[in-house]
């Protein structure tokens, strides 16, 4: 079974962290919403308040098959300045293993340098922040274990993408199906 890790802090666009974990255990993942914040309470940037399956202190993340970092502000700045989160995204990228994020939360990575010459997308006004980045403003992209989405609009879009990535455009397809989209 593919392991997922959505990763939430306060400050979290709700439709673009939902989602995908809505989809992805519809898929057959395991996904843990794992906050950063040092409490499993975390709120939105709308005051919607979920409550997360564990801690990073809690968890181990190198476990998992894929990271998914959910955009909002100030929920990717708040992802940003987590040192813990940091070090892992840059291990999964030594190691090619997958990196998803969304919306403004592109700049997590990009602040690391991870998204140098790769083809992303983003909210407008994020490029910026995406260090060598080609941003193609797409809904989406997929460029090597880099997977992007440009906002909240694009969520079940992207949620979809991680399906076929993780396993396969067929069952991409039978979700996509199954929810009528």
């Amino acid at each position: 079974m593919k392991r997922v890790i959505v990763v939430f802090a306060d400050g979290f666009e709700e439709v673009e962290a939902i989602t995908p974990v809505d989809v992805l255990r519809r898929a057959g993942c395991e996904v843990q919403m794992v906050s950063v914040t040092g409490k499993k309470e975390v709120t939105s940037t709308r005051g919607v308040r979920i409550i997360a399956d564990a801690l990073w202190e809690e968890i181990s993340p190198e476990e998992a098959d894929m990271l998914v970092l959910p955009g909002g502000q100030p929920g990717a700045g708040n992802l940003d300045r987590h040192e813990g989160l940091k070090g892992v995204l840059r291990r999964f990228a030594e190691e090619s293993r997958w990196i998803a994020a969304i919306c403004a939360a592109p700049l997590v990575p990009g602040h690391l340098g991870l998204l140098k010459g790769k083809k992303v997308t983003c909210f407008p006004g994020t490029e910026k922040e995406l260090e060598g980045a080609v941003c193609t403003g797409n809904p989406v992209e997929s460029d090597g274990f880099v997977l992007t989405g440009k906002g909240a609009g694009v969520a079940l879009q992207f949620s979809l993408l991680l399906v076929e990535k993780l396993l396969g455009k067929e069952k991409a397809e039978e979700i996509k199906h199954r929810m009528m989209a």
